[in-house]
């Protein structure tokens, strides 16, 4: 009998040996695809048949894919490009969208620019990643040739006749056309009629100037690039200021992520973008680690980078982790973390609403799915109502699926509050896409509107950034069913070894204090229960360095279990103060609220003066 032990052994291990060298990466260039930096030839097509040519290789690999390009620029024009159609929260529903790159159904990806800038023409979406598990991007940038925002320089301000002499930047592509200063590009062109302000030699926003209206329809040309625009009567606009003349169009972020789960952003600058600088929706678990909206350096010319957010979660889960970027120079605020109430239109019988969105830039996106716990809440006192309850089925109720729907039936596990029908104002939310949130080590400053917006109820830790002259509110905690619809409440928030310098030079929209609680309730002297908190200590502010030239530190409105300790708050001199609100603590329906262990610098604070404190719920 013949032993065939050693034959098996031999075979045994052989298979040993090439499963474990079988490799856990493949590896990809894309100038095997004809993918080159530096041509000045439009690489959309390119990118788009090489990235699906990849995608269809490894679909059913387990192996880590990475693609790596060549560090160098490549160009985007809309013309050869792919079209997508998403429907992107917080943006324009135009479509479809121009591409640039698309990463969609893939899984275990690296993608690596290697330092690459990535350039684009027109109106595109620079990149999106879809319905995608364990993306990695990083290591490039994203920047358009002609940015839709156009910058202009002061040259003199003629007060007595009322008229600006500007100079207008190099690369801005524009005509007159009827009196009127036409800015324009590649598919699309606009007449200004707002601007941003920035001082010259900071590029800080304008003290006391908020958004500024200019008149560029009645314009006369005096010499190549420079313009007299009548019937512009501010006089804050002295010469040497810079103007970002803005549009209102938000049609993509540079880029989209949605049905996410495990992404990773590394070292990704966004120089420019149209809308946000990133959104992302209905995804989980989303890692940005040095990605940036910023400017090319102390250098560049430039003023201004994103036409909206930097960064905006809309209905996500698991964790954010937003750690060691720059955000700059954008026109509103660096991170904004929120789900979406959805208005109750109909009640069908006990378990069964009619829900839609209710603002028209957040609608055709997945809303909720079978299993999610959601609560009910009264948008004119912005109280909960009823019992927590979960979503038996959903399913669209104006579209045959969610890709475009702004309608769903929804049928709940459990009998709805009589209360919650169409004969009153009511919205839903959806409490299984709530995300936690680290925010740490990041610089924001000199920027429009806020610094940071936060309304989740899971835990969130704000700390070790700073904010200079983040020009409105430096931290906002918010929620809303009345107006922007979104959600929500704040449970859990930690804000604690930031420094604050010199916030609120100017005023826009929830800008009530340096950090400012602010849910929208219409009625505030009928709520009988708090928005925010709910335990004590729910939303603690500590270690933190205030320097500030105006009197509002903290404005809290609707919170149980408030806390203000170990803060440092020091008075300068850099602005005049202007506020309307002349408390530095103003509290609106706030129980258990706690001020202590606070330093006052240059400031003779007196809890009698300084500490202002109205209790309508006590009453009720």
């Amino acid at each position: 009998m013949k032993n065939y032990f050693p034959r098996l052994s031999f075979l045994f291990c052989l298979a040993l040996t090439v499963f474990s060298c079988t490799p856990k990466e493949k590896i990809y260039n894309l100038s095997e695809f004809g993918i080159k930096p530096d041509t000045k030839e439009d690489m959309s097509a390119l990118f788009e048949k090489a990235v699906n040519t990849i995608k269809e290789k490894n679909k059913n690999s387990k192996c880590t894919v990475v693609i790596s390009l060549d560090s160098g620029r490549y160009e985007f024009y809309p013309e050869n490009s792919a079209k997508k159609e998403y429907f992107i929260s917080n943006h324009d529903q135009d479509n479809p969208k121009s591409m640039g790159v698309a990463i969609e159904d893939f899984n275990n990806l690296v993608f690596n620019g290697n330092g690459s800038d990535f350039i684009f023409h027109g109106r595109m979406l620079p990149i999106s990643i879809v319905r995608s598990n364990n993306v990695t991007l990083k290591n490039l940038s994203i920047d358009f040739e002609n940015p839709h925002i156009s910058q202009v320089k002061v040259l003199e301000n003629d007060t007595l006749n009322n008229c600006l002499t500007i100079e207008i930047a190099p690369w801005v592509k524009y005509e007159i056309r009827n009196n009127a200063l036409v800015c324009k590009g590649l598919g699309w062109e606009h007449t200004p009629g707002m601007a941003i302000a920035f001082e010259g030699d900071t590029k800080r926003l304008v003290y006391n100037t908020s958004d500024v209206y200019v008149n560029m329809k009645d314009v006369e040309e005096i010499s190549p690039r420079v313009i007299k625009a009548k019937s512009n009567s501010n006089k804050k606009l002295i010469p040497g200021t810079v103007l970002a003349l803005r549009g209102w169009g938000r049609p993509t972020p540079g880029i989209f992520m949605t049905h996410d789960k495990d992404t990773r952003l590394e070292n990704i600058k966004i120089h420019y973008s149209e809308g946000m600088g990133l959104l992302a929706q209905v995804s989980e678990n989303i890692t940005l680690d040095g990605f940036s909206v910023c400017l090319r350096g102390e250098n560049d010319p430039r003023y201004f980078t994103s036409q909206a957010d930097a960064t905006h979660f809309s209905g996500c889960k698991g964790k954010i982790v937003s750690e060691n970027g720059l955000y700059e120079g954008m026109m509103d605020d660096a991170i904004n973390v929120h789900g979406t109430y959805l208005k109750v239109i109909e009640r069908k019988n006990d378990t069964t609403l009619v829900a839609a969105y209710m603002h028209p830039q957040a609608y055709g996106f997945d809303w909720g799915f079978k299993g999610d716990k959601v609560q009910f809440i009264d948008s004119k006192v912005m109280e909960v109502i009823g019992n927590e309850n979960f979503i038996s089925q959903i399913n669209p109720y104006d579209k045959e699926t969610a890709h475009g729907a702004k309608q769903y039936i929804i049928t709940f596990k459990n009998p709805i509050d009589t209360l919650v029908s169409e004969r009153g104002k009511y919205g839903i939310e959806n409490l299984e896409w709530t995300p936690e949130v680290a925010f740490s080590g990041n610089t924001i400053r000199n920027n429009r509107a806020r610094g940071s917006l936060f309304s989740t109820p899971k835990k969130t830790v704000v700390e070790n950034n700073i904010f200079d002259h983040t020009s409105g509110t430096a931290i906002l905690l918010c929620g809303d069913c009345n107006g922007w619809y979104e959600t929500g409440a704040c449970h859990d928030v930690i804000i604690r070894n930031n420094v604050f310098d010199n916030s609120l030079t100017n005023m826009f929209q929830f800008t009530n204090a340096i950090i400012s609680i602010y849910p929208e309730i219409p009625d505030l002297k009928s709520q009988k229960k708090y928005f925010h908190g709910g335990k004590p200590g729910a939303i603690t502010i500590e270690n933190n360095v205030f320097r500030t030239f105006d009197i509002p530190v903290l404005y809290a409105k609707s919170v149980n279990g408030l806390v203000f300790k170990n803060n440092k708050i020091v008075k300068d001199m850099d602005y005049p103060a202007f506020h309307w609100n002349n408390k530095m603590f103003w509290m609106q329906n706030v129980e258990n609220f706690q001020l202590e262990n606070n330093t006052f610098e240059n400031v003779d604070f007196d809890e009698a003066n300084d500490v202002k404190i109205d209790n309508y719920i006590n009453n009720n």
